[in-house]
This record gives C-alpha cells, structure tokens and sequence, in this order.
C-alpha cells in the first residue's frame, strides 16, 4: 500500500518507521527537515519538506485515491485540513487525523474521517483504520504484518490447487463452494467462483490476484 504520513513527530515517525518495515511504499511529509531525523537511517521510504495540506506537495509525494493518508501534525485544524484535501480533492478514500480534543471526533466522523485521539497509536492500530473499508480485506493482526483477504476465483485460475497458490507466499485458511465453507489442503482443486480467504503480507495486499493472474497467463 503507497501511505503518505503527514507529521514527523513521535507518532508519525513511529508509525512510518514500522509501515516501511512491514512492507509498504511509505512517504513522510513534514515542513521542517529536522524533523526527519527521527526516521533514522535505515529508513527506506521517501521524505518531502512542505506544507501537508499543499495540493502540490501531495501530488509530489504520490497522492492518489488508492493511497492512505494519515495526518498526525501536531494541531488539530492542520490535520482535519489534510484530511478534508486528501479524501475531496483527491478521492482517497483511507484516512486518518490524529485529534487532541476528542470533542471534535463526532464531527471528523461525520465527515467520513476516522480519527484516533489516544497517543499510544500503533502500526496495527492505523492500519486496521485505514483498510476497514477497503475492498475484500477482512482482518488485519495487531502487529500490522498480515492481513485476511477474500477474492473470487476468475474463470482462467479454476484448476489451481491450494498448493499451487501457496507457492505465491499467500496462505489459504478457508475457501467457501456454493454457500458451503470448508477448511482447505494443498490437493484441493480450485473452482471458479470459489470464495477464498487467505493470509498475506500488509505490504502485499494483491498477491493472491497476482497468483490468479500468473495461472491464467499459461504459467501451469
């Protein structure tokens, strides 16, 4: 997932830090370049100095509507700011400001913004925030290093095994069959329309449909 932090204090680093790590093409704005120390250097993503609610800082820093966004400055007005320009500008539809006066979280809410208010954020914490709308992603474990998906089976993959998909990295837990679930073994023989949940990396929220795609190119 592209992630754009806006915020390089204590959480936004933390958070940025822990994202990056897990797997995640991650950019981190902040309008003093000091602030980027916190980082570290073995920090693999991308920093910007500017203005986090400048629509051209945005667009530099990859902006799109499939993009999460979070705003964790340090004032409240600038964060709801950035969050209203990310999701009416832009489109993006994952959000989420950090708010000091909890009072304000109903009207954030309103605005279809999730906010968080508590300090001791976490990687896991924003991630469950931002992907709890996202298409076909079910769960995502506290540590943000795995998520649940559900996909379809297109037509070009029916035949695959279980195994065969596994060799992807992915890890099928349940495939459901004309309104039937059943737990699943490597043998198991794919059929269109199957509904199956496996386990991937956060950072590799596709891999299953790359998996399909690679099947359905000839690759048997």
């Amino acid at each position: 997932m592209h992630v754009i932090v806006v915020g390089c204090g204590r959480v936004g680093s933390t958070v940025a830090v822990e994202m990056a790590t897990n797997g995640h093409d991650v950019v981190v704005i902040d309008r003093r370049r000091e602030a980027f120390r916190r980082l570290g250097a073995e920090f693999e993503g991308t920093r910007i100095a500017g203005i986090g609610f400048d629509r051209g800082v945005l667009e530099r820093a990859g902006i799109t509507p499939q993009s999460a966004v979070m705003a964790v400055t340090s004032g409240d007005n600038s964060n709801i700011l950035i969050a209203r320009v990310a999701r009416e500008t832009f489109g993006v539809d994952h959000v989420v400001a950090r708010i000091y006066d909890p009072r304000r979280a109903a009207i954030y809410e309103g605005l279809g913004i999730a906010t968080v208010a508590s300090v001791a954020w976490t990687a896991g914490r924003v991630l469950q925030l931002v992907l709890r709308n996202a298409e076909a992603t079910e769960w995502v474990d506290p540590t943000a290093r795995f998520a649940m998906i559900e996909r379809r089976v297109p037509a070009g993959a029916a035949g695959m095994s279980v195994s065969q998909v596994e060799q992807s990295g992915v890890r099928i837990v349940l495939l459901s069959r004309d309104g039937t679930a059943r737990l699943t073994d490597g043998a198991l023989l794919l059929q269109q329309d199957d509904m199956v949940h496996g386990l991937v990396p956060c950072g590799s929220l596709d891999q299953l449909d790359q998996a399909f795609a690679y099947y359905e190119g000839g690759h048997r």
